[in-house]
């Protein structure tokens, strides 16, 4: 019988990184205060084990950093900051939505599709959290009709540093009903194989984005 205590951890240390990273976005953590394990496993009444798989996750993020002698500390999200990795990100999906609107199977046009639809029904009823999650699943449908190995690593490592931005910008009903118009754009393009199109769709949707998080940011 498999143990189930690998699983139990990580799902403490998900939740935990979870917890930091809403309160880093927030500002409730301040930039340049210390991570301190000790005072973590305490807060959270976990062993030490999940609270360094949490830090090792905000670091991946970008939201911490491992400073020698330091320890990990939370780094200075300033606006250039958030303009320069959602500029790279909408190069890398612009890239990903021009080779899937010529790679795309039929079975992966007709999921984009349901997703979408599904999506337009949480964004009118307001929905944020399922929104988000579905949100999630269409982009990485998007990175995975591109059948590039490579750019599908490099867009899902830039996603996961922009993932707490990109979720707190979608809380908002209007936003999400924006966004889910940008979608139709997007998903319009690709059924087409409009590569061009799918690639202009994406650059827009990607700074739509961006204009929402870096004027909370204000």
């Amino acid at each position: 019988m498999v143990s189930s205590k690998p699983v139990l951890r990580e799902l403490h240390s998900t939740s935990i990184a979870a917890q930091l990273e809403t309160e880093i976005v927030a500002g409730q953590i301040k930039a340049g205060e210390k991570l301190d394990e000790q005072s973590l496993t305490k807060r959270f009444g976990v062993s030490r084990t999940p609270i360094r798989e949490a830090l090792h996750e905000l670091v991946a993020r970008s939201l911490a950093e491992r400073v020698p002698y330091r320890g990990v500390l939370v780094v200075d999200i300033t606006k250039e900051r958030i303009e320069e990795m959602f500029e790279a990100m909408s190069e890398i999906e612009a890239l990903c939505g021009r080779f899937a609107a010529e790679r795309m199977s039929v079975g992966e046009r007709v999921e984009l599709e349901r997703l979408h639809l599904r999506m337009s029904e949480l964004a009118e009823t307001g929905d944020a959290n399922s929104y988000e999650t579905a949100n999630s699943e269409f982009h990485q449908l998007l990175f995975t009709a591109s059948h590039n190995t490579d750019l599908i690593d490099l867009a899902n490592t830039l996603r996961l540093k922009l993932a707490p931005f990109r979720k707190s910008q979608l809380k908002k009903r209007e936003r999400m009903k924006r966004s889910n118009a940008e979608h139709e754009a997007i998903v319009s393009a690709l059924i087409e194989r409009d590569a061009k199109k799918a690639e202009k769709a994406l650059r827009r949707h990607l700074m739509s984005a961006a204009a929402e998080v870096i004027a909370t940011m204000s």
